[in-house]
This record gives structure tokens, sequence and C-alpha cells, in this order.
């Protein structure tokens, strides 16, 4: 939070640390979760699996690693004050927050739903990153635009962590050159528990935002989405998706990412494989 608080000296905006926590935000019980969808993803490619284990198909993977994922979502549209409440039923890309959304359906079979691995059907609140991926499916023809009923929103940015991002981005990116895994295992922590203790956690009585909290996730599982995207849109086959950095991929992934450590790059996890051939 020292960090955080020395990232916003001269910012152009002054946020708001402890607005009032709408009722969305607030959790429904004293372990439960609030009515927030963050959109994580639990996708497995289940027709590729069946003929898989029938023995149709033989399909070598590589389970890939993203690299510093919450690092990277620290780079998302944040509001900057209270939200307030409207009923418009388009986006204002100069504001973020909160939205009541009826998703449109998700027929690709081959692709996850942005959605993630929700599976109850209807009207759900999502993040901002999750309304802003689904409007750009909607405008690349993969799926119809969200119906928005009403939001939470304020006035935002996309630079309000990104002095913050910059200097633990540079951080990591010094200790992996020194091979210096302590600190890099120290930087980690250091942005793993900035996201998730500035919403209700008590670990951290200098900042309450929730919103914040739920919208860095969801950047996080957006940003995987996009990667699962980008390797679909060149030809490789998504296997399985999952968490915040694991993506599975059948093909020749080093012709669409990069391999290495930094924060644009991909390292593999393991490689295993996919079913046989038919007798």
């Amino acid at each position: 939070m020292k960090l955080f608080t020395a990232s916003r000296v001269g910012g152009r905006y002054e946020h708001t640390d402890f607005p009032p926590t709408e009722t969305i935000l607030q959790k429904r019980s004293q372990k439960g979760t609030d009515h927030i969808w963050e959109g994580r993803p639990k996708w497995r490619a289940t027709d590729l699996h069946q003929a898989a284990q029938a023995g149709h198909i033989t399909l070598h993977v590589t389970a890939l690693d993203i690299n510093g994922a919450y690092l990277a979502a620290l780079k998302t549209w944040l509001p900057i004050g209270r939200l307030t409440h409207t009923r418009h039923t388009t986006h204002d890309p100069k504001r973020a927050g909160l939205h009541h959304i009826t998703p449109p359906p998700w027929t690709i079979t081959d692709l996850p739903s942005p959605l993630g691995a929700r599976q109850q059907p209807g009207p759900l609140w999502i993040t901002e990153p999750t309304l802003r991926l689904l409007l750009r499916c909607a405008g690349q023809g993969l799926c119809e635009a969200p119906v928005i009923h009403e939001s939470w929103t304020s006035g935002a940015s996309e630079g309000l962590l990104e002095k913050l991002r910059r200097a633990l981005a540079e951080g990591r990116k010094a200790a992996i050159e020194d091979q210096d895994d302590l600190t890099l295992d120290y930087i980690k922590a250091m942005y793993s528990k900035f996201v998730s203790t500035i919403g209700e956690s008590t670990a951290n009585r200098e900042i309450r935002r929730p919103d914040w909290m739920h919208i860095i996730r969801s950047q996080a599982f957006a940003n995987l989405w996009m990667k699962a995207y980008k390797a679909h849109a060149a030809g490789l086959t998504v296997v399985e998706m999952s968490g915040t950095d694991e993506l599975h991929i059948a093909g020749d992934w080093q012709s669409v990412f990069a391999y290495g450590r930094d924060l644009s790059q991909v390292k593999p996890k393991h490689t295993y494989s996919l079913g046989g051939h038919e007798a």
C-alpha cells in the first residue's frame, strides 16, 4: 500500500479510498459472497475429450502458464470515485463499474464463453472487463450484444494503477535477470495480496474498494480469454482453460506466443497426450 500511495503522487485523478459499499457488493452471509460474477473460467473442450476417450483422435497438448496474470490485470478501467446508479441500456466507455445484464447465448463449442464457468441462466451482475469483452465479441460477430439493464459506475481511468504496475513489472524483470527468486516471490506476493485485500479484507485498513478487486480479477480472466481467442484465430486447438493463468493448447503454440518469463510471454508447464488411434 505504501508503494501504491507513492505511485499516486501527482496523479491526474483523486480516487476514493472508502466509498459507500453498495448492496450488490455486500456479502450475503458472513462467509458468503456478494452478487458479482467475475467470469472465472473452468472450461474443457468436451467434444475433443470425448473423441479422444473413444480413441478417434490423438492430440499433443501443451499446458501454458501465463506470466504475471494479476500484475498485467492492474492495467484496467477502474472507477475513480463513488459508484452511482443508472438505468442506461448503452455502455459509456468513459465510465466503469458493475453492470446488470442478460448475457447473450454462447454457441461456439470450441472456444470458452467470456462469462467463464457460469451454469445458471438469466440476468447477472458483471464487472467492466467482462462487459467490454462481451461487447468486443459481439462486434466481431461471435455472439449477440448483452442486454444492459442497470449499472453502478463512476468516471474511470485505465491508468490509476499504471505507475504501480510499472514499478512492480520493472522489479520483477530485474529479479528474473538477476536470478533472484526470493525477490521475485516477494513481488508476486505484493501484487497478489494487493488484489486480494483491497476489498472487504480486515488485513488492509487503508482502502476498501471491492469493486476494484472484482474488476482486476475479471480483467485477468478476460486477458486469459483473449489469449485463448488469439490461439483459436490462429488455427490452434484450445483444449482447456482454467484459473487466471492456465491455457491448454494443441498445435504449434510458439508460432503464436513468445516463449519466456516476461509479462508479454508464456512458458509451458507440462505436455501430455489426449486419446489414441482408432482400432
